[in-house]
């Protein structure tokens, strides 16, 4: 392991199916056939080595693993790679997700096969990439890197409305970005160094850390997204195909909670606690806002994206409470949110595939003659209204119990929007699972195919598991989450 640079194998394996696919001719069902299985291989094979990263990785070190560092760019700037107790639950969540992305695409993507498999093989690439990198320019290349392969997934193979949806995505993500690369430039200025390791103990100014966690803000808030520069999520969500808003909400949501973690709080110490009200305020109109927003939906992407907005208030209300259970809840919510938003989008992509409707009035009595669909979906629908025994409910619990010793109104107040997401949540399933089948065209719906299964089955499995034994997650960031901690008081 020590002499592997295992972590620049798993970043950029994809890399090597995405050669294999420009080889392959692009004609006739056989090519198609191999373009996919190159696909699907290449993603299993980086989920093995995500696997294999996570079973060496020591949970008592509270530092930086499984380094590699070569000189890059002129300057200080260097190739610097590692992973924590944090960071490597997101590269296995990274991993896990995409063989399913490809799964779900298997049948519905049929035209630019080639060009949608690359995108995703690009995409990986660019999010292990966030999670992994330990410079400060490299992480600002594979954040932005995720932009592109989205855009043009979004653009190219969404609905009716993806040119627009793809360049709102597009535009809100990256103008943000911008401060974010101004920030960057002026903490080398300050800090003569690009160095993640190095910054995360360097003191700067507290005049600075202001301007300077602002900038940051900028560019994780709307990448959550946060309320009020949320508009762009559901847009995008709708008009994406199947696995881009997989992708979209199991791990992009992720990179802007993760970039709080490893950069605003740590750097930005002093910052970071005389804006926690603020944050704290953000996050609880998102909580409330989105979920009433969430009940009046009548697409059944938008009302997922929404509660994946309101979800995303616990994660910023967690990590700027500061404390280990708050911290740790988010990081927990977060890679539990990666399993069941992901599953509620595949859910929906299944039932969209045999009817090509997302109306929810729409559907109604599927429980009929879909009964393995509806149990599946029942499960991922508990999860996400954070039913004990769910991966959800771990999460939000955690966080909240964080937050009530920080800020007992802030934890009371958030706690309602458990009960919001019970009504929006539960409202979707009566309306498609339950009541009469009298529509026509939903007596011929088939229940869950084989490929169907094996998507959606391994999800059930971790989402009920991980509800009853976090200990496997809890024990990776413990030490990591108590060293960032101790640094903060």
């Amino acid at each position: 392991m020590t002499d592997w640079p295992i972590l620049s194998t798993v970043t950029f394996l994809p890399l090597v199916g995405v050669v294999l696919i420009l080889l392959i001719k692009d004609d006739g069902e056989a090519a198609k056939r191999n373009i996919r299985n190159v696909a699907l291989f290449t993603t299993l094979f980086v989920f093995v080595l995500s696997l294999i990263i996570w079973a060496g990785f020591d949970n008592s070190n509270s530092g930086f693993q499984m380094e590699e560092k070569i000189s890059w760019l002129g300057g200080g700037i260097n190739y610097h790679m590692g992973v924590d107790g944090i960071s490597v639950l997101f590269v296995v969540l990274s991993g896990f997700l995409m063989p399913f992305c490809v799964l779900a695409s298997w049948e519905t993507v049929k035209d630019r096969l080639k060009a949608y498999m690359i995108a995703f093989l690009l995409l990986e690439v660019a999010v292990v990439g966030v999670f992994c990198a330990l410079d400060a320019v490299l992480f600002y290349v594979f954040f932005e890197g995720s932009l592109i392969p989205m855009f043009i997934i979004i653009g190219v193979w969404g609905g009716p409305r993806r040119v627009y949806a793809s360049l709102k995505f597009f535009l809100y993500t990256f103008l943000g970005s911008v401060l974010m690369l101004v920030a960057i430039m002026v903490m080398y200025w300050q800090a003569d160094t690009l160095d993640i390791p190095t910054l995360l103990h360097y003191k700067f100014p507290a005049h600075m850390q202001f301007w300077l966690w602002f900038a940051f803000f900028a560019s994780f808030a709307v990448k959550m997204p946060m309320w009020p520069v949320h508009t762009w999520l559901p847009d995008a969500h709708v008009e994406a195909p199947t696995a881009g808003s997989v992708i979209l909400a199991g791990i992009l949501l992720k990179l802007g909670g993760y970039g709080f973690i490893r950069f605003s709080l740590p750097m930005f110490p002093v910052a970071s606690a005389d804006l926690a009200p603020f944050v704290f305020t953000l996050s609880l109109i998102a909580i409330i806002y989105t979920s009433l927003v969430a009940l009046v939906q009548e697409d059944m992407k938008k009302l997922i994206a929404y509660s994946s907005v309101a979800h995303m208030g616990y994660v910023t209300m967690g990590i700027f409470a500061a404390n280990e259970l708050s911290i740790q809840g988010a990081i927990y919510q977060m890679l539990s949110h990666g399993i069941v938003s992901a599953a509620l989008f595949l859910c929906v992509g299944v039932i969209y595939d045999r009817l090509h409707t997302r109306e929810i009035a729409a559907f109604g009595g599927l429980a009929n003659n879909m009964p393995k669909y509806a149990v599946a979906f029942m499960v991922f629908t508990m999860a996400n209204i954070a039913l004990p025994g769910t991966s959800g409910f771990l999460g939000e619990f955690l966080t909240l119990i964080g937050v009530f010793q920080v800020n007992s109104w802030v934890a009371v107040i958030g706690t309602t929007g458990v009960i919001l997401s019970a009504s929006y949540a539960l409202y979707l399933y009566r309306r498609v699972i339950f009541g009469k089948l009298d529509k026509e065209s939903l007596k011929t719906l088939l229940d869950l195919s084989p490929r169907e299964k094996f998507i959606l089955y391994p999800m059930i499995a971790l989402t009920v598991f991980f509800g009853f034994y976090p200990t496997p997650v809890l024990n990776t960031t413990a030490a990591a989450v108590e060293a960032l901690v101790n640094q903060l008081h």
